[in-house]
């Protein structure tokens, strides 16, 4: 009998642990760019072609490494961070296991140049499939420049699970805004195949997050700032009405380090109890700051998880924390003067705030929650259903709107004659009745509208393209860096369905044409709806990049609840509803009509 267990050679070894640490470009992106800020950089160049696949390539002004260091930074659980297993629990640095540049060396082909400010001459080294293949002396800027090339080269197979490269490019783009965000007194450039995307000055919090997330939010900042002996909470929150669909604008550090957190999320939401629609995500750049020996951030491969000493502590002073900022901006509200003079004739800045509306605002829930003793832990209770009020509200008359203000819906299927004759009513603007049979049917003028537009929209992506009507005076749209790189990778996709978007220059685009049921002048708000919605649905790995964008379209240019239709519009959405396919459902699976017969109304009212 032989015995069964055995060593992995080194290189075996090597390439599962890169595994761990190195998934794709931008898991490399990520230790590199951590590694320049612990060197002490105040420049950081992140250098990209095709989207990581090919180079990496990252350079700092750092402290430099000496020959020794720099022929040992290569090996595994090679680190500074780290002397006695005390140290491991006093953590402050951004890297400490020693794992980066050992798994990146496993998978790529890498070179090394880097030079300490006292020393004559740099260091110059090559690493392939973790084999130093050339070291030498080498005239180079004191700090540390990391090239590595052809990313998982003697790995075929994980370098075909690599998505295209705008996908990639999301992914990198977002690690590099996580690395950007948490040191905004370092400056930090990114350039794709020669196109520089970023160019972040270093400066104040405030000005980093404009110039990552949009100029959108340069008079709706929120600052938190709270301080106690066990910890410190500072940042910004949005204001209510810039809450999205969708998670993105959503940032969580503790000790610098960005961090996901359910449980941390759950507290800013209940700070916002009351404020926004429960299916809206509020913007937050938030920093924890407490002592390393009350977190674990050695949980989790890539440290985005960690563990706290005390959970409950940290969620009731992060809940407290943005509850007292957004107490204040609704109480004492500041008038901005880089506001545009228009805003400020708004009559929600002109009114006064008397003292009838202080009072109202200062006995809320939310206000006493904060400045009442021991309330910090203390989360209300869902309201009990109260009876209906006001039923007679139902009954008065809605408002007409003309002709030109009603959304232009499809023609009619001829299949679908059926509805010709009968009596339809619309209901508080957002639902029809139809008769039918013995009974009616509820129909949602939203959720129809949307299955209508999917099912077009499907049939127009598998074969002739929809007709663009091109822009008489064509409209540019400027985007984040982030958003632009979601654009470009949905051009093609959105031209077979009649939009000719094309690019303009760093994130600039222009918009020639749409497809003829979209409305003059709304052109650059349909696009940055539909980018919000599309990355609502990225969040659902099940779909494919095409059934997204035509998800996202069906929500973005469907009618929506709170429309008053004439009675030829509702005529033309029952038509065309039920000769559909699948006329019973929205695309993402809500029912679009209810059907009650005669039988069930009723039982309803027997007593």
């Amino acid at each position: 009998m032989t015995d069964k267990i055995f060593l992995l050679p080194d290189n075996i070894a090597n390439q599962i642990a890169a595994g761990e640490v190195i998934q794709r470009p931008a898991s490399a992106v990520k230790e590199l760019m951590e590694n320049a800020v612990d060197a002490g950089s105040t420049a950081i160049h992140l250098i990209l072609a095709d989207a990581g696949k090919s180079l990496i390539q990252v350079i700092d002004n750092g402290g430099g490494m000496s020959e020794t260091d720099a022929r040992m930074c290569f090996e595994r659980h090679a680190t500074s961070k780290i002397k006695s297993i005390d140290d491991l629990f006093h953590i402050r640095t951004m890297g400490f296991r020693g794992e980066a540049l050992a798994s990146i060396a496993a998978v790529a082909q890498v070179e090394l140049k880097s030079k300490r400010a006292g020393d004559e001459a740099g260091v110059y080294i090559e690493v392939e499939n973790s084999v130093v293949k050339k070291q030498e002396p080498i005239a180079t800027p004191t700090g540390t420049s990391i090239a590595m090339k052809n990313l998982f080269f003697n790995v075929p197979a994980r370098r075909n699970f690599l998505k295209s490269n705008a996908a990639e490019m999301r992914h990198i783009v977002d690690e590099f805004t996580r690395v950007a965000m948490s040191f905004p007194h370092i400056l930090f450039t990114l350039t794709n195949n020669g196109q520089q995307l970023f160019h972040l000055e270093a400066g104040s919090l405030k000005q980093r997050i404009i110039q990552l997330l949009g100029n959108n939010y340069n008079t709706k900042l929120v600052a938190v700032k709270e301080e106690t002996d066990y910890m410190n909470i500072s940042g910004f929150v949005g204001k209510p009405e810039t809450a999205k669909k969708t998670r993105g604008d959503q940032y969580f550090f503790v000790n610098n380090r960005f961090i996901k957190s359910g449980y941390l999320n759950h507290a800013v939401m209940n700070a916002y109890q009351e404020m926004i629609p429960g299916d809206s995500f509020p913007m937050y750049v938030l920093f924890i700051d407490l002592d390393p020996t009350q977190v674990d951030v050695n949980v989790h491969p890539t440290k985005q998880e960690i563990k706290f000493e005390d959970e409950r502590i940290v969620y009731a002073f992060v809940q407290a924390a943005v509850k007292h900022a957004l107490a204040q901006f609704s109480v004492t509200p500041t008038l901005d003067f880089e506001l545009d003079a228009s805003i400020q004739q708004l009559s929600s800045i002109q009114q006064p705030f008397t003292e009838e509306r202080k009072t109202a605002v200062s006995s809320s829930s939310l206000f006493k929650g904060f400045t009442q003793k021991h309330q910090a832990h203390f989360i209300e209770a869902s309201q009990q259903k109260q009876e209906l009020k006001h039923w007679k509200d139902f009954y008065e008359p809605l408002p007409e709107t003309s002709k030109d203000d009603a959304p232009a819906l499809h023609p009619a299927d001829p299949r679908a004659k059926r509805f010709e004759e009968v009596d339809l009513a619309q209901i508080l603007n957002s639902y029809i009745t139809v008769p039918s049979g013995n009974g009616f049917m509820l129909v949602h003028q939203q959720a129809a509208h949307e299955r209508i537009l999917y099912e077009q929209l499907i049939t127009a992506s598998h074969g002739k393209s929809i007709p663009s009507q091109q822009s008489m005076f064509p409209s540019t749209l400027e985007l984040t860096p982030a958003d632009a790189v979601i654009l470009e990778e949905l051009m093609p996709d959105l031209q077979q369905l009649g939009y000719q978007i094309e690019p303009f220059g760093k994130n600039t685009f222009v918009i020639q044409g749409t497809p003829a049921d979209v409305e003059a002048g709304h052109e650059k708000h349909i696009i940055d709806i539909l980018i919000e919605q599309y990355k609502h649905f990225s969040n659902d790995v099940k779909f494919s990049k095409r059934e997204k964008l035509i998800r996202s379209l069906a929500k973005q240019q469907a009618v929506k609840t709170g429309t008053r239709l004439t009675e030829r519009e509702q005529r033309q959405l029952i038509t065309d509803l039920f000769s559909c396919e699948q006329p019973n459902m929205s695309p993402d699976g809500n029912p679009t009509y209810l059907e009650f017969r005669q039988d069930q109304l009723e039982r309803m009212f027997r007593s």
